[in-house]
């Protein structure tokens, strides 16, 4: 089952062929004037410099060899040589049936499914999410979820940071303000053996509810403290570096303590990502693979990778020819700890021996780019994956309407559950403000002000490229006019809405027949889906799958506007009910794809 415009073109390639000209050269593409033809093809320039022959003589040539097509209505030739397709209503209406027919709505998947990993979200414990781990945990789900689509077996890893240098700053942190979580952690550091996940053992031992007193705000507000002196103190640097080591070793206060830490993020982070409508199929930190640790450097080692560097071993990852210079990765510190690119490096490890992944895919910020390069090239030098295996895709920031950074009032960093919070406020006037819900019980009004809220923070989003900033307007993108995710959920509404109706007027849908060219836009505008998907799918780019809705809505709200429905002859009616449940089919499997879930009614 191919698009319209993939027919097309291999209609057109062996037209090329015909008259001794590349096929290649045929290539189609939608038309820059739908005024005047559906699809165009600009290759008899291009043949004419080879073949030297007039374009036009070549284009005319490549006309004659279609004049027969039944698919099409008109071929002509404009300009220097431009070829102009327009298609006929029949093969329009045979078309839209087929995608009406179609449980995925026009959508193929790959020929070759591939097993992928994408990473995204990457939040650290002991810290709520803020704004910046928004663009992560709404492009990877999206990127996530379009693989799944096209048929790849995929995983989603949120991968927590949850073993690094913060934590040995924040176990000192809350040592020094609270004595008696000190006192314990001492006392239980004096057990002979190492805690490890199932010998935690404490919870008959009534001095381990000191732990119950330490609260994620706490956390929140003792790490920029921390982190600031670990900066100006050296001593207090190297305790944390130390504790971060014992921790490593599982050493049983410091373990059971950084366990708290774990389990009271886990709560705040889950209810964010729920609120976000993310999930991941693996909840894995950097934790989980310390036990690959110890033997992984003895293994480079024995490759040879790893270099003795003031203390510290370090793998040299710089190529002859690179245009930047990059540094070492950071095996192991000059105290014994593994530090951030080591656990990546086991993580990379991991995924190999549990999943054996063709690719992973990392969803982070682009300011991350230079540390993932290193990691990737020292991942290849050890076997660990194969040159291309490993893809880092990053995102600009997100602005507020200044153009800087989004920040709160006071300047500050703002929580994303606060920003969820503040948009699911804004849904609820916007709804009040369009007369919508007024009918609903509070529980339906405030799921449906929950939806509106995730679209329109994450269409604002998605709607652009990934690697692009963004300035964050609230009040514009929780309208419900323009280009929106409220708009995208009223239309999606308005169908189910008419849809509705039909069925209790009794009112059936049946073969499409398409005539009025508010009827021939709507069925390409469907026809596009799949090269939406493809693009969006092989750019990892979901703002080719987010301006198809857009178009999609728009085109049907012409359809709407401009071809009755319910007031039609039967035969009419029951067509135009099938584009209409065809269209809604498609938008909700777009938005799908994009993390929106549309409501029922509003």
């Amino acid at each position: 089952m191919s698009d319209l415009k993939s027919v097309l073109g291999e209609a057109v390639e062996a037209a090329f062929a015909a008259i001794g000209a590349p096929p290649e050269l045929g290539r189609v593409t939608p038309s820059d004037r739908p005024d005047l033809a559906d699809f165009q093809s600009n290759g008899a320039l291009a043949a004419a410099k080879r073949l030297g022959k007039n374009p036009r003589e070549i284009a005319t040539a490549v006309a004659a060899q279609l004049a027969g097509d039944p698919r099409l209505a008109s071929v002509e030739i404009a300009g220097p040589g431009f070829i102009n397709l327009k298609l006929g209503d029949a093969a329009l209406s045979d078309r839209s049936n087929v995608i009406a027919a179609d449980p995925r709505a026009g959508a193929e998947t790959v020929a070759h499914a591939r097993k992928v990993i994408v990473d995204y979200g990457g939040p650290n414990v002991a810290k709520p999410m803020h704004v910046g781990h928004l663009r992560a945990s709404i492009i990877g789900e999206s990127i996530k979820r379009l693989y799944r689509f096209r048929g790849d077996e995929v995983i989603g890893d949120a991968h927590f940071g949850d073993w690094g240098y913060q934590m040995g700053l924040l176990i000192g942190a809350v040592m020094d303000e609270n004595p008696e979580i000190r006192a314990f952690v001492e006392v239980l550091n004096e057990l002979p053996e190492p805690l490890g996940d199932t010998e935690f053992f404490l919870a008959d031992d009534p001095r381990a509810t000191v732990f119950d007193t330490v609260s994620l705000a706490d956390l929140d507000r003792l790490y920029p403290e921390a982190a600031a002196k670990g900066k100006s103190d050296t001593d207090y640097r190297d305790r944390a570096r130390k504790i971060t080591a014992a921790l490593q070793t599982k050493q049983p206060g410091y373990y059971a303590l950084w366990q708290r830490f774990r389990d009271v993020t886990r709560v705040a982070l889950e209810r964010d990502f729920h609120a976000l409508g993310v999930d991941f199929d693996w909840w894995k930190g950097e934790s989980d693979v310390e036990h690959l640790i110890t033997p992984m450097v003895a293994e480079l080692d024995a490759k040879g990778l790893l270099v003795d560097d003031q203390g510290a071993r370090i793998i040299r990852v710089a190529k002859e020819g690179d245009k930047r210079e990059l540094p070492p990765l950071l095996v192991v510190s000059s105290e014994g700890s593994a530090m951030y690119g080591t656990t990546d490096l086991a993580t990379i490890l991991d995924r190999k021996q549990a999943f054996g992944p063709d690719l992973v895919i990392y969803c982070v910020d682009q300011r991350q780019a230079d540390h993932f390069e290193i990691v990737f090239r020292a991942a290849y030098q050890a076997g660990y994956a194969a040159e291309g295996q490993l893809e880092h895709i990053g995102f600009g920031t997100m602005n507020g309407t200044d153009g800087k950074p989004f920040k709160t009032r006071e300047g500050g960093v703002l929580k994303l559950n606060d920003m969820i919070e503040m948009t699911r406020t804004k849904a609820r006037e916007r709804l009040h403000e369009a007369g919508l819900g007024e009918d609903l019980t509070p529980g339906e009004f405030e799921d449906i002000a929950g939806k509106v809220a995730v679209a329109a923070l994450k269409f604002a989003d998605l709607q652009n490229f990934r690697g692009t900033s963004y300035v964050f307007d609230l009040d514009r993108f929780t309208s419900f006019e323009g280009k929106t995710g409220p708009y995208l959920l009223y239309q999606a509404v308005r169908v189910k809405s008419l849809l509705r109706r039909a069925s209790d007027e009794g009112a059936q849908a049946g073969p499409v027949t398409v005539s009025e060219p508010a009827e021939r836009d709507l069925v390409l505008t469907l026809d596009a889906f799949d090269a939406a998907l493809t693009e969006a799918y092989d750019k990892k780019a979901p703002n080719a799958l987010a301006e198809h809705a857009y178009r999609l809505s728009q085109a049907f709200s012409k359809f709407y506007a401009a071809c009755p429905i319910m007031q039609s002859e039967p035969a009419t009616k029951a067509s135009r009910l099938t584009l209409a449940a065809t269209t809604l089919r498609q938008l909700e499997l777009a938005l799908d794809l994009l993390g929106i879930s549309t409501p029922e009614r509003m």
